[in-house]
């Protein structure tokens, strides 16, 4: 059985009923005859299955639906058409501070967090420590937890979910905060939990983390499920040339061509940045002292012909 299988999911959101406008909103359209509710499909037929182990990267720009299929899968929020099905225990950061209390202190919001996520208080004893270390918090454990910074509560979140053994973790964005010493830690350690055979899944505006981390790929656009594979290269390419052409593939070779088109791209890039380098070189050692001049040639002979720097060559 997979760990994670959608069928056909469609998520409906309705805006400007009672329950969203309030009592006294809804009468006052009511009685000047200006009452409308409209409905909003966020993600529209959306199927896919991954196994025990996977690690499912999730694509789209703003407005794809990509946080509103996480509520699906992690019980927030129930499909008005089709199924979720997941295996085992959830741990899911969908939002900075939630499930915290502002008010409550980062020792006490650590037990709170874990309870929520159904662990024991003899289990967080024996975890507290390693949260509080991985997280950096060492020296804030006894202040509120909204006198944090958006980056500290990241931290946190992401600290409690990884260390407490979920069987499925589900990141919406975390890993792009924080300095890029924690983002590092942070990428190291959810490795080494998908090697544990912890089924993951990734919603990210950073392509490379997706390539990276990932083996599955799925790409949203405005609630349409516009693929789901796991040649995770070929359609971050394809996705990246979206974002450069506003043009969504409509076939399969349409994403071959649309990676081509964007690995040329790439391969320009380079070649600019190279024939720029080298002009910048050029111009040390035609206006640099020796000691520059010298030191440029070198690096110059290093990028374009190596070959001739032998063990026994010396300059």
């Amino acid at each position: 059985m997979s760990a994670i299988e959608c069928k056909n999911v469609s998520i409906k959101y309705i805006t400007g009923d009672i329950k969203a406008i309030g009592l006294k909103e809804y009468v006052v359209r009511r009685l000047t005859r200006n009452y409308h509710v409209q409905e909003f499909w966020a993600d529209k037929d959306v199927s896919f299955a991954i196994e025990k182990g996977d690690m499912l990267g999730i694509i789209g720009h703003n407005g794809a639906g990509k946080s509103t299929l996480l509520k699906a899968i992690t019980g927030i929020m129930k499909p008005s058409k089709g199924s979720v099905h997941v295996e085992g225990k959830i741990a899911a950061l969908l939002e900075l501070g939630s499930g915290f209390d502002g008010n409550m202190t980062i020792r006490e919001n650590v037990y709170l967090r874990g309870a929520l996520l159904g662990y024991t208080k003899q289990f967080l004893d024996e975890r507290y420590d390693e949260i509080i270390s991985f997280a950096e918090l060492e020296e804030f454990q006894d202040y509120m937890f909204k006198q944090l910074s958006s980056g500290m509560k990241s931290r946190l979140a992401f600290s409690i979910a990884c260390l407490v053994d979920p069987d499925v973790l589900i990141l919406d964005e975390v890993l792009s905060v924080g300095d890029g010493a924690f983002r590092q830690k942070s990428a190291a350690k959810m490795s080494e939990i998908l090697s544990g055979g912890i089924t993951g899944v990734l919603v990210s505006h950073s392509v490379g983390q997706i390539r990276e981390m990932c083996n599955k790929v799925l790409w949203l656009d405005h609630g349409e499920q516009i693929a789901f594979s796991d040649d995770v290269d070929l359609y971050c390419d394809a996705y990246e040339e979206y974002l450069i052409t506003k043009k969504l593939p409509e076939s399969n070779d349409d994403i071959v061509n649309m990676s081509v088109s964007y690995n040329k791209r790439q391969q320009q890039k380079r070649e600019e940045a190279k024939r720029k380098e080298e002009k910048k070189l050029e111009e040390v050692l035609e206006k640099g002292d020796s000691s520059e001049a010298l030191h440029a040639a070198v690096n110059i002979i290093k990028k374009q012909r190596p070959d001739i720097l032998k063990d026994d060559f010396k300059l």
